[in-house]
C-alpha cells in the first residue's frame, strides 16, 4: 500500500469513527498535534481520537488535494461535523516502513 493509499484508509476510517482500525495504524510513539493539543503515545492519541468521536455525531470529509513526499502525505480537507460545523483543515502524516503512522500534524485553515 502507497503511503497516499494509507492517508486516505485513515481519513476514511476516521470519518466512519472506527476507533478500532484508526488504533490499529498507529505506531506506539505516534504523536498528534493539532491547533488545540499535542499528544505522545499510541494510547493519549487513542483517547484523543476517542474524545473527537464522542463529540461528534457525523463527521464527512472531502479531501480536496492530496501531496505525498517521501514518507509524508499532507491533504488539505473540508471537514463537515455534526451537519453543519465546517473547518478547513490540513492534515500532515507521516509513515514508518512498515506503513504506521508516527505523526499527524493538523492545521486549521479557512475556506476562503
Amino acid at each position: 500500500m502507497s503511503f497516499q493509499a494509507a492517508f486516505l484508509d485513515y481519513l476514511h476510517r476516521y470519518a466512519a469513527k472506527d476507533l478500532d482500525g484508526i488504533a490499529a495504524m498507529f505506531s506506539e510513539d505516534v504523536a498528534l498535534r493539532d491547533w488545540n493539543l499535542s499528544v505522545k503515545g499510541r494510547h493519549a492519541a487513542i483517547a484523543e481520537t476517542r474524545k473527537n468521536f464522542e463529540s461528534a455525531a457525523s463527521i464527512h470529509i472531502e479531501v480536496l488535494r492530496v501531496l505525498e513526499s517521501g514518507s509524508s502525505v499532507a491533504g488539505e480537507l473540508r471537514i463537515l461535523v455534526d451537519g453543519h460545523i465546517e473547518l478547513f483543515v490540513v492534515d500532515v502524516l507521516d509513515f514508518d516502513a512498515e506503513g504506521r503512522i508516527t505523526a499527524i500534524r493538523a492545521f486549521l485553515g479557512r475556506g476562503d
